[in-house]
């Protein structure tokens, strides 16, 4: 498996907004385009305004195909327009992938 640490810098004030629009549309949208979302967190620290989560793939192949149809996808492309009205949600993004330690062996 690959999983990929997604971490936003989210817009000021926006952190309710984002949280949101993956309630409302993301995680569907994901789980409807073949993404597992494992975990969200936010940053312990309100002031580093950042959302955290961890989606699982199969591969780097499944993961951009599955991607690509997220994006296009109208419902997404109309919950982001709408949600960002007001100005985007996010100042940055990242992505940290990531795959299974041989030695480790989780309970």
């Amino acid at each position: 498996m690959l999983y990929e640490m997604r971490i936003y810098d989210v817009t000021p004030g926006k952190m309710e907004a984002i949280i949101e629009r993956f309630d409302k549309h993301v995680v569907a949208l994901f789980d409807k385009h073949g993404m597992t979302i494992k975990h969200f967190w936010v940053d312990a620290d309100d002031a580093n305004n950042r959302l955290y989560y961890v989606v699982e793939h199969p591969d780097m192949e499944t993961r951009n195909g599955n991607y690509e149809r997220f994006r296009s996808d109208p419902e997404w492309i109309e919950a982001k327009r709408l949600s960002e009205l007001n100005g985007p949600l996010t100042q940055k993004q990242e992505s940290i992938f990531m795959q299974d330690a041989a030695f480790f062996k989780s309970n």
